[in-house]
């Protein structure tokens, strides 16, 4: 990670090819130097963080007057830093008997100001927690009475998690780990506080920009979708090869407890959605016994998504590996203890995340906890089936090595499609959906959970979500669409994206008969399609092209009038 002088340094870079993001940033102790860290870690990520900086200690001021610089600037993402100090000063300033409720009184400003800013902007919250101070005045008795400052100040950032969990578009980062991670020593300086009101070190501000860049990240559609392991003295110790079945260090003993550890936490990455893949220089069968017989695994088989162990470049069968799965290798991590294995992967495929793995395997998961690889804005249901899915797709793609027609393929695999408009129940997938699509995305708009809701029930919006199941199974929700009314005659397509796991079976063809049979049924002339180019999405530059839309403008339409169904083998479910 780089240090603040470093990123300082990226400010005298161009960022104008770089997508921009309106940010503002509101803090009640000083913020100037978080402001260049934010603007200098956005840069390594891809960002241009226009960043409007509030004055020092004016948070209320700004949300609470309507005619404020705040909503004259309009930002896209609201950061709030409200910190442990400041909140200290308040308990301060109570009557003995009033130190009990000052975390209410703390939630109820928190959720005032959130409401606001979501009642005037469009924007999304990242709200700082609270780093720890035990002003020592009950000792470890603070734990037991809510009069201590202590109970008080953990009692709020639970009090903001459960907000979270309830509120769509607000979002926390976490300095309260942070300092837990490096120490209070690292963290807060009391000499610079004293002097410049900064609660905040220079040394840690890289850090907590990173974290803040990961949450912007992952909202806008930056994140990590897969992890790919080696596996001998990587996932378990030894060479199975060399050591056999019986002599690999698992277990809880020893040096065995390191690596099943950090199996458990793959395994938790897996539940949680994250694609696990293998990627290991041995011969496939001795490779997957562990797999299958060793009593102290915690990964089987059936937690990897693609297994890939034969004697070939690894460089090369992660790009096998990606080429499977259809997904960016900057998405992709790769694990491995070996040194040339992490630089070649590097030099090859640069976009894919190699973390320099520590010589010791007892320090592998404190360390990639360190690195906040999976950051996330959303979790499903549906995220734990991802490596099922994974794994029914390359079942689908052996069968159709047995067809030399492409129609009869697609005809056997007795494709059903549901089809319905966002509701309660399919919003999460929705939201999810829309941050996590990149390449099928013809306008690569993100909606939050939030502004899904907003859409439900609008009277010039429709909007359509798509499953496909197959003999197979189920792939769930897997295309989103949302036309907006221009005009009496016309039907704007403001939002087309699809999972790629279901290329070449059709969808794009059911999807459009759906939407060009509604606009003709509702007595509208035209679809109007757009398409936005990303570095990401090239893939659908011609989508509308192909789909007999004529070019006018910037603009692609379909006269539906005449229009007749295309070919597909889908049916309504």
């Amino acid at each position: 990670m780089k240090v603040f002088s470093q990123l300082k340094k990226n400010l005298k870079n161009d960022f104008s090819s770089l997508k921009t993001i309106r940010v503002a940033l509101l803090g009640d102790t000083a913020t100037q130097f978080l402001n260049q860290a934010l603007r200098g870690t956005g840069y390594d990520a891809g960002f241009n963080l226009q960043i409007w900086e509030a004055d020092f200690n004016q948070i209320e001021r700004q949300v609470l007057d309507p005619t404020s610089e705040l909503y004259e600037f309009n930002p896209e993402l609201v950061i709030l830093f409200q910190s442990s100090h400041k909140l200290l000063a308040k308990y301060n300033k109570l009557k003995p008997q009033e130190y009990s409720s000052l975390a209410d009184a703390q939630l109820e400003l928190v959720d005032n100001l959130c409401t606001t800013i979501s009642g005037k902007l469009n924007a999304k919250i990242i709200y700082y927690n609270y780093a720890e101070i035990n002003d020592a005045v009950f000792g470890n008795y603070a734990n037991k009475t809510e009069q201590s400052f202590l109970f008080q100040l953990r009692k709020v950032n639970y009090g903001i998690m459960s907000y979270a969990a309830k509120t769509p578009n607000f979002y926390i980062a976490d300095i309260s780990a942070i300092q837990n991670q490096l120490g209070k020593a690292a963290v807060f300086q009391p000499s610079v506080y004293i002097n410049s009101d900064m609660v905040l070190s220079i040394e840690v501000l890289p850090l907590i920009a990173a974290r803040t860049v990961d949450l912007i990240s992952s909202m806008y559609g930056k994140f990590k979708k897969c992890v790919i392991l080696d596996l001998d003295n990587t996932t378990w110790g030894g060479i199975i090869g060399d050591d056999g079945l019986e002599n690999i260090q698992l277990g809880s003993l020893g040096i065995g407890k390191a690596f099943t550890e950090f199996q458990y936490w793959i395994k938790k990455l897996k539940n949680r959605g994250i694609i696990v893949a293998v990627c290991s220089k041995n011969t496939e069968s001795i490779a997957k016994e562990p797999f299958e017989k060793h009593p102290d695994m915690v990964l089987h088989l059936d937690d990897i998504a693609v297994f890939m162990a034969n004697w070939d470049n690894k460089a090369d069968n992660i790009r096998q590996i990606q080429s499977i799965l259809n997904i960016g290798f900057d998405s992709m991590v790769f694990l491995d203890d070996n040194p040339f294995e992490r630089n070649m992967v590097r030099e090859n495929i640069p976009d894919v995340t190699v973390p320099e793995l520590p010589e010791d395997p007892a320090e592998y998961l404190e360390y990639l906890y360190t690195l906040n690889l999976f950051e996330t804005v959303s979790f499903s249901d549906v995220d734990a089936e991802r490596t099922k899915q994974y794994q029914v797709e390359a079942q689908r793609a052996i069968k159709q090595t047995s067809f030399t027609n492409e129609d009869d393929f697609l005809k056997s695999l007795n494709m059903l499609s549901l089809v319905e408009p966002f509701n309660k129940f399919n919003t999460p997938r929705v939201a999810q959906l829309s941050q996590r699509s990149n390449q099928f995305n013809l306008r690569t708009v993100r909606y939050t959970e939030a502004d899904v809701e907003k859409l439900i029930g609008l009277d010039d919006v429709f909007t359509y979500t798509f499953t496909l199941q197959d003999q197979f199974g189920d792939n769930g929700l897997i295309c989103i669409i949302i036309l907006k009314k221009e005009n009496q005659d016309t039907l704007f397509i403001d939002t087309w994206l699809m999972s790629c796991r279901v290329l070449k079976r059709g969808m794009e063809n059911f999807t459009l008969n759906t939407l060009a049979n509604f606009a003709k049924e509702q007595g509208y002339s035209y679809l109007k399609g757009e398409y936005l180019a990303t570095p990401k999405n090239d893939m659908v530059r011609d989508h509308y092209k192909n789909l007999g839309f004529e070019q006018t403008g910037g603009h692609w339409l379909l006269e539906v009038k005449n229009y007749t169904n295309k070919k597909c083998f889908i049916d309504y479910k």
